[in-house]
């Protein structure tokens, strides 16, 4: 079954980069094999003599693909912080206030 399950994956746009991870690596989105078997216009298009140039013009777009995907990562890496730290209670001590530390006591483990 992993095989299946890893095809599955591999096949499957991530939110976090609106992309495929093997269009990622390949620079082409995968046919599955439904889509070999049973004629479709996504593979008699991907049949033609034409198949070879678009695959080459496919890899020279792949850097700027690669690229777009790093900006879209990083822009929700962004939302993602700024969701976090409007959740998150910030404390702030003063000098001479008393704190709770969690440390190690060498004769007793951890206090």
């Amino acid at each position: 079954m992993l095989p299946g399950e890893l095809w599955a994956y591999r096949t499957t746009a991530k939110t976090s980069t609106g992309e495929t991870p093997f269009s990622l690596v390949y620079g082409a989105e995968a046919l599955i094999l439904v889509e070999i078997g049973e004629p479709s216009t996504r593979y008699t298009h991907s049949t033609n003599g034409l198949n070879e140039e678009e695959m080459r013009m496919n890899l020279d777009l792949l850097e700027e693909k690669r690229e777009a995907t790093l900006i879209r990562m990083a822009a929700q890496k962004h939302m993602i912080e700024r969701y976090y730290n409007r959740k998150a209670n910030m404390r702030y001590f003063r000098i001479g206030e008393s704190v709770l530390k969690k440390g190690m006591d060498p004769k007793e483990g951890v206090i």
